[in-house]
């Protein structure tokens, strides 16, 4: 498992559990640190038992751990504890996505543990952070994404709030996680000083509203659900054409003249109705009838080629096996088969930061639980198998 990416003198302790948490040390393994993954013994992360599976092997947990190193370690034990903080010393980073004040139950609070490593960067990663009266509540990425409204903005207009069809809260508190730890980790390089950095889910999902708060506090309107259409941007959508579906992202009116001149509708140009972007916008429901009329006259392949070679930005809307099969997604090396000695070969999508001195890259399979218990605490901690075994029987480890 050895890596050459940019975070490859790094190493992080992972005690969370199930997705945000797991990203973020996928992100972090990916980019060449040393991720040991902290978990229960004899039950590991919950993600462990969620389908689907291939020879009993989780693809949702393989998906978001691969590349770590699996210790079992419980925390809940004086021993345990004390291994922990053995190992806090030797870490960069830790990573913890419980609610908060369980990690100081466990005598393991930000507090406590700088005191043993003050270059430590922890980072909480949880629903509504560390502050602030929702605190202690529980959060999964479900109810974050109906209470950060983005739930609100998904779905056809009329119709019922619609989830995202990926764990957009979780991902996107993984993603500003990760975020933080590198800001963290440049200051420390500055003034040698750890720092702990909190990221709440809520947090994250109005972080990433973006238009429709500002939509909101010009226009004191309540942004709501469109469909495929963009609020400010028109035509913005995906159109239905005789055969499926094509999106189609006009977004100035340097391209309206060029898409207009394209399907030999220069009039539509000309209408004063449409002249801008604006106008567009403003006079939507007479246009969208134009333009569905037009696309609806030839197929998705057809109008694809067509906006490609006037320059009009568009694509298809792929199916997740059509998208495995892009060739640009090929190209970019996005999915890739990594063999599971248990499982077998299992694809998965691939690092999407590419660097051009220090790359990522997928450093292994995900750990069977507990896989690297005796090496880490052999090569960090000097503990010989002797110890390991007796720590093992007593259920420590």
């Amino acid at each position: 498992m050895a890596s050459q990416g940019p975070l490859a003198d790094l190493r992080a302790l992972d005690v969370t559990r199930v997705l945000a948490g797991p990203f973020a040390g996928m992100v972090l393994a990916d980019l060449g640190a040393e991720v040991i993954k902290v978990e229960m013994p004899g039950r590991g992360d919950d993600a462990r038992a969620f389908g689907p599976f291939r020879n009993g092997v989780s693809a949702y947990f393989a998906s978001v751990n691969r590349g770590k190193k699996s210790l079992t370690l419980d925390l809940g034990v004086p021993a345990g504890r004390d291994l922990f903080l053995r190992l806090i010393e030797k870490a960069d980073i830790l990573l913890e996505n419980f609610r908060p004040g369980v990690m100081a139950r466990f005598g393991l609070a930000f507090g406590q543990l700088r005191e043993r490593n003050p270059r430590l960067i922890y980072a909480a990663c949880s629903g509504f952070g560390q502050t602030g009266p929702y605190a202690h509540r529980p959060a999964y990425d479900a109810v974050v994404q109906g209470m950060g409204g983005i739930m609100s903005l998904t779905g056809e207009e009329g119709g019922p709030p619609v989830r995202v069809g990926v764990s957009i809260a979780d991902i996107a508190a993984a993603l500003c996680t990760v975020i933080g730890i590198l800001g963290a980790l440049h200051h420390r390089d500055l003034t040698g000083q750890g720092q702990m950095v909190d990221v709440a889910m809520l947090d994250c999902q109005v972080g990433i509203l973006e238009n429709a708060i500002a939509r909101y506090f010009v226009s004191g309107k309540v942004p709501g659900r469109l469909g495929t259409r963009h609020p400010s941007i028109t035509p913005f959508q995906a159109f239905e054409t005789s055969d499926g579906h094509v999106m189609l992202a006009i977004g100035n009116d340097r391209l309206w003249q060029r898409f207009c001149t394209a399907v030999g509708r220069e009039g539509l140009a000309a209408d004063p109705r449409f002249a801008t972007n604006d106008l567009r916008t403003r006079n939507y429901a007479e246009l969208l009838p134009l333009m569905q009329g037009i696309l609806w006259s030839r197929p998705t392949a057809w109008w694809l080629e067509q906006m490609e070679r006037a320059g009009i930005p568009c694509g298809p809307i792929n199916t997740i096996d059509r998208l495995a099969s892009d060739p640009q997604v090929a190209a970019r090396e996005m999915i890739q088969e990594v063999l599971d000695p248990v499982a077998g070969p299992m694809k998965m999508a691939g690092v999407p930061i590419k660097l051009s001195d220090t790359p990522g890259a997928i450093a292994g399979p995900a750990p069977a639980l507990g896989q690297h218990t005796g090496e880490v605490l052999s090569r960090l901690l000097g503990l010989d198998p002797a110890e390991v075994a007796r720590l093992r029987d007593a259920g420590v480890v």
